[in-house]
């Protein structure tokens, strides 16, 4: 029987799988939220929002995450709002220092050294992307209008965030030496990317390329980004930045045909949308309808079934486990 990282893997590669990956499986190294590298002086210095409460984070963007929400947002009324004038951001924005004791870094390496590489990855979280964290500083509206009305200033503030990312990935990779990095960063509605293709290569390829690529200079074996939106029209651009799963592709994706076109440049981890299994009123029947609708379409390679969510967990309590234990059901049946 293959370890959960080799049967990954041979997913992945187009290999021989024995069974399905089920969900976050692999990835689950650490006994922290989500089960990944969450623990750093950078965290304990800046923790992150938990659910029901609000915060106001390191780069002093206000944070709420209201109960049984799948995730937080921002507060963006004008008290709150950062950064009001793009073209001022400089003055503005101020990034989080990452001037850190290396004794506090070496504090969290004996939990990271026993890992045991070869049945999971060793795998780093990390939010927001470099996307989510313009919003985060000036709003959706005005992020948005400001790709048209002030490119030249949002091309500045997303080299800012990126450079600061590469430095954090840097003490990341240099203490940890992680496996996989697990980037949130969500992209478009259930409908529609936020941006057009064009428009986001013009301002979100070259970054993330960027970040990316320094990640796999450094020892990261695989990108696993989430992104629980539509976002088909951009698979050529995840490709091209060097994403090796996309994690969350929703159903209005068409994850069937992606898979088709795109199978060997890049996988897909998800297409068991949230909003219809993770409910108040959630059932055993939906649940396992859904799985074998989508295991039966995406077939075995190049696909992992998994729910939507940016992580494994569910808004209501017990749909993650229940889809894991159908996922194993739907593996015995299968292979």
């Amino acid at each position: 029987m293959l370890t959960k990282r080799q049967n990954l893997l041979e997913t992945i590669r187009g290999g021989n799988p024995d069974r399905f990956v089920n969900q976050y499986e692999a990835f689950m190294c650490q006994p922290t939220k989500y089960g990944m590298i969450m623990v750093n002086p950078y965290l304990m210095a800046h923790p992150g929002i938990a659910r029901g409460t609000t915060i106001k984070n390191a780069w002093g963007v206000t944070i709420t995450w209201p109960e049984h929400v799948p995730g937080a947002f921002p507060i963006h009324d004008d008290e709150h709002k950062v950064l009001k004038d793009v073209t001022e951001w400089k003055k503005v924005v101020k990034a989080p220092s990452l001037d850190f004791p290396q004794k506090e870094w070496d504090e969290f390496k004996p939990s990271i050294e026993a890992i045991d590489r070869n049945e999971i990855f060793s795998t780093l979280f990390n939010a927001p992307g470099i996307f989510e964290q313009l919003h985060y500083l000036m709003g959706m509206d005005d992020c948005l209008a400001n790709f048209y009305e002030e490119p030249e200033a949002m091309k500045e503030l997303i080299e800012f965030i990126t450079d600061w990312q590469i430095q954090y990935a840097s003490l990341l990779c240099e203490n940890f030496h992680p496996d996989v990095l697990f980037q949130h960063d969500d992209w478009g509605s259930h409908r529609s990317s936020f941006l057009s293709p064009a428009m986001f290569a013009e301002f979100f390829v070259p970054a993330y390329k960027k970040l990316y690529g320094f990640y796999k200079s450094h020892g990261v074996e695989l990108v696993v980004h989430h992104n629980d939106s539509y976002s088909a029209n951009l698979v050529p651009s995840m490709i091209e930045m060097g994403i090796d799963i996309w994690q969350g592709p929703v159903t209005t994706n068409n994850t069937p045909e992606l898979v088709k076109q795109y199978g060997g440049k890049i996988s897909f981890m998800g297409d068991i949308d949230n909003g219809v299994i993770d409910r108040v009123d959630w059932t055993r029947e939906v649940i396992a309808r859904e799985a074998r609708r989508a295991v039966t379409t995406n077939g075995k390679l190049y696909y992992l079934p998994c729910c939507t969510m940016g992580g494994p967990e569910s808004s209501y309590p017990g749909v993650y486990e229940a889809l894991s234990e159908e996922i194993d059901k739907l593996s015995k049946e299968f292979f």
